[in-house]
């Protein structure tokens, strides 16, 4: 009989301990996207490397995207076609096509801006 004021005791000691716990999780993180990309909602790009691309706003602000395969034509391709969702937002579910193959994203993030372009040597 000593055993059940002792389990009772826990279950309300567990019942108070939810809230507690639920109310300290993080905040979700809010993805980055480019709202009417399919309306001039992206003013340029730029490849970095085969496996990812940078992308600059209407309003200046940069992302990238890396892709989920290399794509080898990237580096020399002189246009791309963008998969976007069908609101127009081009996030981290979207595409690009290059020289007609597709190549999805793997991640979409807000960035200060594209590596610096190093300076070629004169011979």
């Amino acid at each position: 009989m000593k055993q059940l004021p002792l389990l009772a005791t826990f279950a309300v000691l567990a019942l108070f301990a939810v809230p507690v716990t639920a109310s300290e999780a993080p905040a979700v993180q809010r993805n980055a996207a480019i709202y009417f990309a399919n309306h001039g909602g992206v003013d340029d790009w730029r490849a970095d490397g085969d496996s990812a691309i940078y992308f600059k706003d209407n309003r200046r602000r940069w992302y990238r995207a890396e892709l989920f395969s290399p794509a080898f034509d990237l580096p020399f391709a002189e246009h791309i076609a963008i998969d976007s969702s069908p609101s127009g937002t081009l996030d981290k579910w979207g595409a690009i096509y290059v020289r007609g193959q597709r190549y999805v994203f793997r991640s979409f993030e807000a960035v200060d801006g594209p590596p610096q372009r190093r300076k070629r040597h004169k011979d």
